[in-house]
This record gives C-alpha cells, sequence and structure tokens, in this order.
C-alpha cells in the first residue's frame, strides 16, 4: 500500500498530468466565455429576425403520419406561432373535453384548458416565436451558425496564443544562446589552450558528420571489387 500510494503521488506530480488538469479547467472556463461572446454577437445579428438566433430553424416537410403534429385539423399540425398556444389549448380542450360546458363550468373549462396547453409543450419544442412538433425533423440553423463562430473564435484565439508562446520561446533561446556565448568567449580567453582543442575536436566531429555513412556490406563489395582490379591489372603486365 505504501508503494501503491508512493506511485500515485509520483503520477499525479508529474509536470504533464498538472498542465493537462490546468489546460481542461482553463478551457472549460474559456469555452463558456466565448459561448457567452458568441450568444452576444449573434443576438445583435439576428436582432430583426423573430425569435432571434433561436429561431433560424428550418422544419422538413412531414414524411408519414407521426411527423405530421399531435392534430393537424385544430392547428397542432408540424409547427404553429408561439402566440397561438392559448387558442389551440382551447381547441384541444374541446375535442378531449366535448360535454365540458365553458360557461357553465368555468374553473373546470380553465383546468381543461391548462392541461391541453401543458400537453402540446410536453410534445413541441419553442424555437424563437414558434413550437415545433418533436417528431419532425428540423434543421436547427442557429445552432449550426452558433458551433461555426464559436469554433473559429477558439480556433483563433489558440493561434494567437501559440504564436505568442512560440515567439516568447524564441526570445528565451535567443537570450540564452547569447548567454552561453558569452560564457563561453570569458572561458576561452581565460583557458586558450583548452578552448583550441575544443575547437578542433568540434571542428572533426563536424567533419565526420558531414560524410556519407557507408553500408559495411557495400564497403565489402568495393574492397573486393577493388583487388580484383590490381589483380586483373598484375596479370595484364
Amino acid at each position: 500500500m505504501k508503494k501503491f500510494f508512493a506511485d500515485f503521488k509520483a503520477f499525479i506530480s508529474r509536470g504533464n498530468i498538472l498542465d493537462l488538469a490546468v489546460g481542461v479547467v482553463i478551457g472549460g472556463a474559456f469555452n463558456a466565455i466565448v459561448t457567452a461572446l458568441v450568444n452576444i454577437l449573434l443576438s445583435v445579428c439576428t436582432w430583426a429576425v423573430p425569435g432571434g438566433l433561436k429561431g433560424l430553424v428550418t422544419v422538413l416537410p412531414a414524411a408519414n403520419s407521426v411527423q405530421e403534429g399531435m392534430n393537424s385539423a385544430i392547428g397542432l399540425g408540424q409547427k404553429f406561432a408561439a402566440s397561438d398556444l392559448q387558442t389551440l389549448g382551447e381547441k384541444l380542450a374541446a375535442v378531449n373535453y366535448p360535454d365540458l360546458n365553458k360557461a357553465a363550468e368555468p374553473a373546470a373549462w380553465t383546468t381543461a384548458v391548462e392541461g391541453a396547453k401543458s400537453t402540446i409543450i410536453s410534445k413541441y419544442t419553442l424555437h424563437g416565436t414558434t413550437y415545433t412538433y418533436n417528431m419532425s425533423a428540423v434543421i436547427d440553423w442557429g445552432a449550426f451558425i452558433n458551433a461555426i463562430i464559436t469554433f473559429i473564435i477558439i480556433a483563433f484565439t489558440l493561434f494567437i496564443i501559440v504564436k505568442a508562446a512560440m515567439a516568447s520561446a524564441k526570445k528565451r533561446a535567443e537570450m540564452k544562446a547569447k548567454i552561453e556565448k558569452e560564457k563561453y568567449k570569458k572561458w576561452a580567453e581565460a583557458h586558450p589552450e583548452e578552448a583550441a582543442e575544443l575547437e578542433a575536436k568540434k571542428a572533426k566531429e563536424a567533419e565526420e558528420a558531414g560524410k556519407p555513412v557507408v553500408d559495411p556490406v557495400v564497403a565489402l563489395l568495393e574492397e573486393i571489387r577493388d583487388t580484383l582490379k590490381d589483380k586483373d591489372e598484375a596479370k595484364a603486365e
């Protein structure tokens, strides 16, 4: 158990794990900010659209009877205006309770209408100022536009952050290289012989690194070829 907890502590203390945790938390908070910003921008851009961004939907024609709505005969088809909810509730209540006398029993009628409205709302979803039937095929253009703009903003922000981080890293690397160069220069001035040996070693390593790597098999074949060539030349003489 001691070893287990020690391993677990070492695991969660790793730099990449902590960085990932911080990134996830910050990413979640940043996503909330971007979503709020996008909603504000789109609300302004779609000011004149009835229902705003959420009203940008297209209801596809019904492909079967299931998608036609609750009761198209009384106006409960694939969609209806939110302002018609009260009227449609009364019509549905009249269908559900044909024997109910509206004038003689006002309380019961009100209860029936409110129940009918609750039933309608449970089967329809409000998009802006329009209710759409849950079983219908709906294209939510508002959500699509929202996702695109959110992606563009996040991608642009990450691009700026990465670009700034790379520029900062490059500047730090240049500063570090400059400091190391100054240190080496001072050390070389204080130790000229050792510096000369080091420079010669570096030059030799650079020269060897520039030479092409020869395959041992190819080298052996070339050696055999050269030996046979020398023998042929000796026989010819």
